[in-house]
């Protein structure tokens, strides 16, 4: 495919996850009508439809409008790039650019392009809580997200694992927000495909998410329960962490769960799940990695932010407060509780804090991780019954 042609494949695209398609489906399903493609065109369409979606707001008002067409106008000129080399109209490019569309590339731009990529009603509530940094993480956001992978420490050393995945012309760097955090700088594609990732060496796992696992407090012996496990993630993360512990995987979807036997297997983890109603009381330590918008991830899943509304995150406030109602009910006397998301909006985080020091639990210590570190936004507490 020509770069016209890949321009074309986005904006068809953009314009079908515009009307409610999730992006990753529209991507899956072009793939499977358009099979000329090739991995290399299939990619580069990835990332325009990606990029356009991080910088929605500042590509629409550098293109002229928020359509397919008028958002890589945007991405083109907020590049640089001259597009009348592209929107040429010959074999699959874009037709060329109209009388209108010319007017529209040449305003001047506006001086705040990085605030126009959060949600117009999100922006007061950020610019509020991120203070001084608001301006630094707008700006990070718009950024494709680094690949993390966590290095499996029952399977080898943070070096041992560098080394097999340079063998594989993956080239890593070690990453300082976690002690088993490698920072994929070549070869990101290749990752799942290598013998460090098949035999369970590492594992694909954002450094702060790696770093919030780090603070979960466990010892030999004890009894642990995953409330929220997902795909499994922190549960595999503490099972390399202390292999000693008793770890139990629980989600009120048990299909989320599928993978984690698989993955499990392959880090030689010892996980056990337990199906809703059957999980008993008494762990030592639960961990709540609550269901949450998201907004840290925003990097990851940009579609996301532009869908979230105040009434969804009003809804998802009152999930994790009935979620956390639930889980004390599971720790032991003497146990610890764990909340983590990954969100940066207070309400999701200090404000449900907040809530559970109300019900007799003090914090023992909360943390924020910023996308200014280089990870995703996210966030952890440990708490324990007030005595």
């Amino acid at each position: 495919m020509t770069p016209g042609a890949r321009i074309s494949a986005a904006i068809s695209l953009l314009d079908r996850i515009a009307t409610g398609e999730p992006a990753e489906r529209a991507l899956t399903n072009w793939a499977r009508a358009n099979r000329y493609a090739g991995s290399k065109d299939r990619a580069a369409i990835r990332d325009h439809v990606f990029d356009a979606l991080r910088c929605r707001g500042s590509f629409a008002a550098l293109g002229g409008g928020d359509q397919g067409r008028a958002l890589m106008l945007g991405m083109l000129r907020a590049q640089g790039l001259d597009p009348d080399a592209l929107f040429t109209g010959e074999g699959y490019a874009p037709e060329p650019l109209s009388a209108a569309e010319r007017a529209a590339l040449t305003l001047p731009a506006p001086d705040d392009l990085a605030a126009r990529d959060w949600p117009a009603w999100l922006r007061p509530i950020l610019q509020t809580e991120l203070g001084d940094d608001f301006v630094a993480i707008s700006e990070a956001m718009r950024a494709r997200a680094p690949v993390f992978l966590r290095v499996n420490l029952a399977r080898g050393t943070r070096d041992q694992a560098q080394a097999a995945l340079e063998a594989e012309a993956i080239a890593t760097r070690p990453h300082p927000l976690a002690a088993t955090a490698l920072e994929v700088t070549q070869g990101a594609r290749a990752v799942q495909r290598s013998q460090a990732y098949l035999t369970g060496l590492v594992e694909v796992q954002d450094a702060a998410s790696q770093a919030a696992a780090a603070l979960l407090p466990l010892a030999p012996g004890d009894r642990v329960l995953d409330y929220c496990a997902g795909g499994g993630g922190k549960a595999l993360a503490m099972a390399a962490a202390c292999p000693q512990a008793h770890i139990t995987a629980h989600d009120a979807d048990p299909g989320r769960m599928r993978d984690l036997p698989a993955r499990a297997k392959r880090a030689g983890a010892k996980i056990s799940q337990s199906p809703p109603g059957a999980l008993g009381a008494g762990y030592d330590l639960v961990l709540v990695d609550a269901p949450c918008s998201g907004s840290g991830t925003w990097r990851r899943t940009p579609e996301a932010k532009w869908r979230l509304d105040r009434a969804r995150l009003e809804a998802l406030c009152e999930l994790q407060s009935q979620i956390l109602s639930q889980a004390c009910d599971l720790v032991a006397q003497g146990g610890a509780l764990a909340y983590m998301t990954c969100s940066i909006l207070r309400a999701e985080n200090e404000d449900q804090l907040a809530r559970m020091v109300a019900k007799g639990w003090s914090i023992q210590q909360a943390q924020r991780f910023s996308p200014l570190s280089g990870g995703d936004g996210f966030f952890a507490a440990v708490l324990r019954r007030t005595q």
